[in-house]
């Protein structure tokens, strides 16, 4: 194996043009990881935040950016019984992705599912930990509930219509376009609502309120989602686009046994994500081996273009998810 890599990296706080190629050393595996050949790299919003130099990596991360790929195992770290070199797998990483290798625990490595590619591999693993933790894990979402989620042609949104309808919940979802409503309501949503000419406060409340809401937009949205859910309702934020800071009436809260929650997945644990990816396994990885539920994807650029990429994910344009080709 070759001793330096291509990769891309972040030169200074800034736009997509700030991501310059370099050549780095290739990592060595510590103690319970395995170095991946990327072949594949998503891209997501957290990749956008750290290049403007809004999330840090945690101190023991790589500084480049990346949290997800797919790609094959060319090296396993002392511990690692589970995994073998030459598996081809998909993989949650700390950081580090824009590069062809990368290092991360063997402990959050899935198996490609069946009938797919490394491309639809790179696709999985930030959207499906982050719906799964949240939406199930801790939103508790069950079948016959009424479920919302916002941005629904995003990468998270698609995985979440789908895994929703999934395991039986009634699914809405928000979108900005005509077109972007569509692909949720072919994915699986019974209501797909464009925001810019319908407010979902008032289509929940005509259905009953929602059960448990998944937003990533804050700001203002958060008063509405409180009035939007049904008693006993949860809401669960992962996200800020419009800023986190807003007044909120915690009576409302009280009277009617709301539940507000959040969570971020990269400063969690490693056993914390490898829980998850344990869940995903017995859970969600038989409905993509299967085709039940099956990534929506954008477009793909090659690692030198990771800037072109990064300004189609803030252009708010793309449906789906966006992915690196690092391979060339």
């Amino acid at each position: 194996m070759t001793q330096t890599m291509r990769a891309m990296e972040i030169t200074k706080a800034g736009g997509p043009e700030v991501l310059q190629l370099a050549e780095r050393p290739v990592p060595t595996p510590k103690h319970g990881q395995v170095i991946i050949k990327v072949a594949f790299a998503g891209v997501n919003r957290p990749d956008a935040l750290q290049r403007a130099g809004l999330y840090a990596p945690p101190p023991t991360a790589s500084d480049l950016p990346g949290l997800e790929a797919a790609g094959e195992v060319v090296e396993v770290g002392p511990g690692v019984a589970d995994v073998a070199i030459g598996d081809k797998v998909c993989a949650l990483l700390p950081g580090g992705g824009y590069a062809e290798y990368v290092a991360t625990p063997a402990a959050h490595c899935l198996r490609i599912p069946e009938g797919m590619g490394l491309k639809e591999g790179a696709c999985l693993p930030e959207t499906f930990f982050t719906v799964w933790s949240n939406v199930f894990m801790r939103g508790g979402l069950k079948a016959g509930e009424r479920f919302l989620v916002h941005g629904g042609s995003s990468g998270i949104g698609t995985t979440a219509i789908q895994l929703a309808r999934a395991f039986g919940a009634r699914v809405f979802a928000t979108a900005g376009t005509d077109a972007k409503c569509a692909v949720c309501a072919d994915l699986g949503a019974e209501a797909a609502i464009n925001y810019r000419d319908t407010d979902f406060v008032d289509v929940l409340q005509a259905e009953g309120g929602a059960d448990l809401i998944l937003d990533m937009v804050g700001g203002s949205y958060i008063p509405r989602n409180l009035t939007a859910l049904a008693e006993d309702g949860r809401l669960v934020q992962i996200a800020f686009l419009q800023g986190p800071k807003v007044e909120v009436n915690f009576a409302t809260l009280m009277t009617r046994r709301l539940t507000m929650t959040g969570s971020t997945l990269r400063p969690q644990s490693d056993l914390a994500k490898a829980r998850i990816a344990e869940e995903l396994r017995t859970h969600v990885w038989p409905l993509l081996d299967s085709g039940q539920v099956a990534p929506v994807m954008d477009s793909t650029s090659t690692l030198e273009e990771a800037a072109k990429a990064h300004a189609r994910m803030e252009g708010g344009a793309h449906i789906g998810k966006i992915v690196l080709d690092v391979s060339g």
